[in-house]
């Protein structure tokens, strides 16, 4: 065959392959942007609604115990939630990657979002990261489904790289930030390595999840504003790196407090949907003794709040506390959002110690926090340019880095795969690399 028919051919499967690809990742933004608003939606209503009527919240252990009956006798096979998810993808197709394995069951999306909304509406402290997440990679997987009734090829390679894609795309349009969803989707599968070979399926479906969510169904995200910079000069360098320390360390204490409390009460009740009725009436009388509902739910107003004024140095605690409780025991949702919260009150509280002002250090915080939890510095990186611009984003990517090289081994993703160690001198027992990562997906290109 001459060299330039060769060639030809090779650009025209190119095109072939990059169109397949480009109407693919496309459904699944549309599919999991439209998740995302109606999860949006349904948390706004549940947040109102609990506000006008505090009441509410005494009922949490109720709904925590409907939550568990609901996923103790209908949502067995989805219960692993985000975990599944990095499961499916990591699952090992060495030995034939053509064989079809069962898809993710449709009632994921369903599930969670009503468990979500329930711990909201009823005074739970949780976010919505996990939600989007589930709901993204669980609707594309249903492509899965139906392309394998179809005469069309389509491999257990493609397949993970669609759940890629759904991860990216729930991500991106949760928080309107496409870029750090698309790296998220490549980046939060494996500790030390980033895959590009579902790249381009991962960008196309963040950004296309990102315009649903924000332009076709008209949702208005928070905007943060940081309302004082600093300049990057070397005293300035060495304080984000102190107060990534700062935040490395909160990361790592929530995620082994989290785990710990969710194994207390497996190990103590036996009965799955006692354990968030349990745990709903620690929380519910915690409320009520406190007398506030600035550590339930989102805590989108303090959150804000961190960036324009000085905030109690207690604020980031109380939240850890009552985060690691409502999902320890067992209530759906997820970690980020209340791990912005942490982070950005964290960092309002160490301007009184930093040369900092409170503003820049509480979006520092915000990604720090989640990078060092999330074991993501770079999709937290980005995260910090798309919302708090390139300024505040130097600063805070150096506050994410050095969050990541402290925050251990195990973040909040159980499913994590260490591949390689954050730093050579880290020989603890939590920083035993686990067996190598099984083949990525082949390429899309």
């Amino acid at each position: 065959m001459p060299l330039q028919l060769h060639a030809l051919i090779q650009r025209l499967s190119l095109i072939r392959h990059t169109l397949r690809w480009l109407l693919l990742s496309t459904l699944v933004g549309l599919l999991a942007g439209s998740a995302s608003a109606i999860l949006l939606l349904s948390l706004d209503w549940a947040t109102d609604t609990r506000e006008a009527h505090r009441w509410l919240i005494g009922l949490l252990p109720f709904a925590g115990l409907a939550v568990g009956l609901i996923y103790h006798y209908f949502g067995r096979s989805v219960e692993g939630g985000h975990n599944l998810i990095l499961d499916e993808i990591h699952t090992d197709i060495s030995t034939d990657p053509h064989v079809p394995r069962t898809t993710i069951p449709a009632r994921m999306t369903p599930l969670i979002l009503l468990g979500t909304t329930i711990t909201h509406l009823f005074g739970g402290s949780a976010g919505r990261e996990g939600t989007a997440i589930q709901t993204g990679a669980a609707l594309a997987d249903q492509i899965t489904r139906l392309l394998r009734r179809l005469p069309f090829r389509f491999s257990e390679h493609d397949r993970r790289a669609l759940l890629m894609a759904g991860i990216s795309a729930g991500f991106g349009s949760v928080f309107d930030t496409p870029l750090a969803g698309a790296v998220f989707g490549l980046e939060v599968l494996t500790i030390g390595n980033v895959g590009y070979d579902a790249i381009f399926p991962c960008f196309i479906a963040a950004f296309v999840g990102d315009y649903t969510t924000a332009h076709l169904w008209h949702i208005h995200h928070t905007q943060y504003t940081v309302t004082q910079l600093s300049p990057l000069n070397p005293t300035t360098m060495l304080s984000a790196v102190a107060a990534g320390i700062a935040f490395g360390l909160t990361a790592l204490l929530f995620a082994r407090c989290t785990h710990a409390i969710s194994a207390l009460f497996k190990r103590t009740i036996p009965y799955p949907p006692l354990r968030p009725f349990t745990g709903g009436i620690l929380v519910a009388l915690a409320v009520f003794a406190i007398g506030t509902t600035k550590y339930i739910g989102l805590g989108i107003p303090t959150i804000v709040a961190a960036f324009s004024q000085h905030l109690p140095r207690y604020d980031f605690a109380a939240k850890f506390a009552f985060t690691s409780l409502t999902l320890g025991a067992g209530f759906k949702g997820g970690e980020v959002t209340p791990l912005f919260f942490i982070g950005a009150t964290l960092g309002n509280a160490l301007s009184s110690i930093l040369p900092l002002s409170a503003s820049l250090l509480a979006a520092m915080g915000f990604a720090a926090v989640f990078s060092g939890a999330a074991n993501t510095p770079i999709a937290a990186s980005l995260m910090a340019i798309e919302l708090f611009g390139p300024e505040a984003g130097a600063f805070a990517a150096i506050a994410c880095v050095t969050s990541y090289l402290f925050s251990g081994h195990h973040g909040i993703y159980r499913s994590q795969r260490l591949s390689a160690r954050k730093h050579p001198t880290h020989r603890s027992r939590d920083s035993k690399p686990q067996s190598p990562e099984s083949p990525a997906p082949t390429p899309t290109h």
